[in-house]
């Protein structure tokens, strides 16, 4: 199982806090990985430190053994990276279906429709006036629609039915499934993932628990 891409000995601070204490990741390619932790952990700023928009006080970011830590997130990004941030994920002012088709960038939405058809009947909505759910449907949609090598999705299930989360954590596994990197951070184990998923926990900034998710018991 090849490494896509890893932080090594990072710290993040903000401030006079610091938010990541020497923290390690692998993040294996054609899998996903669940990062868990609860509010305050550090799960977020693992995901921006990945792709690039807080910076490392010390430490490194490897993508497929390159020394990346300089690079910028526009940069990641056209390098095959999608982060999916828990809040302002979506322009709200656009509608959903401007929003799908920023995210296509020229190629089909049908895939994202597809998989939420809920979203149909919501096209001509702007973003900011659907509900919790639907807009993490929307935003998840950009992982879909997006042919990335790397793809971050912080609490993809955020005000969801238990139903629509479990098939949106289906929906990432089949991006793993297809090549991808996948990393998804929440608060709690999430249903709908295959056997064999990794999982790392963090706690106060450092990684208290690695291994398969099935191996994890919430304390």
């Amino acid at each position: 199982m090849s490494v896509e891409i890893a932080l090594r000995a990072a710290r993040v601070r903000y401030g006079p806090l610091e938010a990541l204490h020497g923290v390690d990741l692998p993040v294996p390619a054609g899998t996903v990985t669940v990062l868990l932790g609860r509010n305050g952990s550090g799960r977020t700023t693992v995901l921006r430190a990945l792709a690039g928009t807080v910076p490392l006080s010390a430490g490194r970011v490897l993508w497929r053994g390159e020394d990346v830590t300089r690079l910028r997130a526009h940069r990641r990004a056209r390098r095959g990276l999608c982060f999916v941030p828990d809040r302002r994920a979506l322009y709200a002012t656009l509608t959903v279906a401007e929003n799908l088709a920023l995210a296509a960038r020229d190629r089909d939405v049908s895939a994202a429709l597809d998989a939420y058809p809920e979203l149909r009947p919501l096209l001509g909505r702007p973003a900011g006036t659907l509900s919790g759910g639907e807009r993490r449907m929307l935003a998840v949609s950009r992982a879909l629609l997006t042919p990335a090598r790397v793809v971050l999705v912080d609490e993809p299930a955020l005000g969801m039915s238990p139903a629509v989360a479990a098939r949106t954590h289906r929906l990432l596994a089949g991006l793993g499934a297809r090549g991808a990197a996948v990393v998804v951070a929440g608060q709690r184990p999430p249903a709908g993932l295959p056997a064999g998923t990794l999982a790392h926990v963090l706690r106060r900034g450092t990684v208290a628990f690695g291994g398969e998710l099935a191996e994890f018991t919430p304390g």
